[in-house]
């Protein structure tokens, strides 16, 4: 009933929009995308001969073809080709897209069709904290961090599964008095682009996302909320995934401040296993800026499974508290660089490892 309630809203939306459509002769193709460039100083107790430095860089490149019809229909598709990551042991470079849909929007809201994020991921807000360098707890200071493993959910703050990009379909109303509601359905978790796995059993199956979203502002104050619910068919043997995710971010002036909590209970659990707590997440934010400066501080407390053992095992038991703090400078249009301190408190398997990360992000979008 959930699945066909969330393809039947885009079924039918869709057909509202274009039933009358005939297309405008002309193509628009819109490029963009972002790179930045990372070094990283890890001090940490268990570091099993690793080194205290790296680098890391990334570019995307994000092709988007549109059109609009006579009736207003704006139609069109979506590419964002990314350099890939390669193994320590070779230099062997990838390049792989991370983003690959068609879409349509009207009067009847968006509805987005392949390989996309959930609701959650591309709306659900967490803290006014959420990408990059200033105190980002949605940041990357996790790729430094070795050894042991973190908890499961600090790769995901918001519903538990809400950044798996395979193929699904994804209906957004327009925006109401700053409301907004969204509903996504995935039929096989991890299968994408031409993959077609019909296969029960393997991994969750038929999962689902609905999220409500508000943005506005009352007297100069603004706010930002979003709340949303996931879920999923596990393997026989497992838990179903069951996801909530709330938060909210408060602004005024130059100030913002927020925060958010997910819940996520022994999702992808092995039946009858014990000695693992719940996963769940929650943080605090904050921000303040002058000029070219964001100055931002972050906390963080997150437990459950490790992210070692992922969905469908809950081996070992993680809680990690991870203290943020960072700032950004924008020197032009489009290019920022930052420095930002991470202090993990991590306990993963029964071992800890606590770590100091400081990373120096400089980063250009187009």
């Amino acid at each position: 009933m959930k699945r066909s309630l969330v393809i039947g809203c885009a079924a039918v939306a869709l057909a509202a929009g274009c039933g009358t459509a005939s297309a405008q002769s002309k193509f628009d193709v819109i490029l963009g995308g972002d790179a930045f460039f990372q070094g990283a100083y890890v001090d940490q107790d268990n570091d099993n001969n690793l080194r205290k430095t790296e680098f890391a860089n990334r570019f995307r490149l994000t092709v988007t073809p549109t059109a609009k019809a006579d009736n207003g229909l704006e139609y069109g598709a979506r590419l964002r080709l990314r350099a890939a990551g390669t193994t320590s042991s070779g230099n062997n470079r990838t390049t792989d897209a991370d983003r690959a849909y068609i879409f349509v929007n009207g009067t009847f809201g968006s509805v987005q069709a392949g390989v996309t994020n959930g609701p959650s991921d591309d709306t659900g807000v967490i803290s006014p904290n959420v990408d990059g360098i200033s105190g980002s707890p949605d940041g990357f200071y996790a790729n430094y961090y070795g050894v042991t493993s973190l908890p499961y959910v600090t790769g995901s703050l918001r519903t538990l599964e809400s950044g798996d990009a395979s193929t699904k379909i994804v209906y957004s109303t327009p925006s109401f008095a700053g409301f907004k509601l969204s509903a996504a359905y995935t039929p096989t978790y991890g299968s994408s682009n031409t993959d077609v796995n019909r296969r029960k059993n393997v991994t969750y199956n038929d999962m689902g996302e609905v999220q409500a979203y508000y943005k506005g502002a009352f007297s100069g104050v603004g706010l930002e909320a979003s709340v949303a619910y996931q879920f999923a068919q596990a393997p026989t043997g497992f838990e179903d995934l069951s996801s909530v995710h709330t938060g909210a971010t408060v602004s005024f002036g130059p100030f913002a401040i927020g925060g958010s909590y997910a819940f996520s209970g022994d999702s992808g659990y092995r039946k009858g296993h014990t000695g693992v707590d719940d996963n769940q997440v929650w943080l605090v934010g904050a921000q303040y800026t002058v000029g070219p400066l964001i100055l931002a501080a972050t906390y963080t407390d997150a437990k459950g499974a490790n992210v070692g053992t992922g969905a469908f095992t809950a081996a070992d038991y993680a809680r990690a508290h991870i203290y943020q703090g960072g700032v950004t400078y924008t020197v032009a249009p489009g290019l920022t660089t930052g420095l930002e301190y991470s202090y993990v408190d991590n306990k993963s398997g029964g071992v800890n490892n606590d770590a100091n990360i400081v990373l120096w992000d400089t980063r250009f979008s187009f």
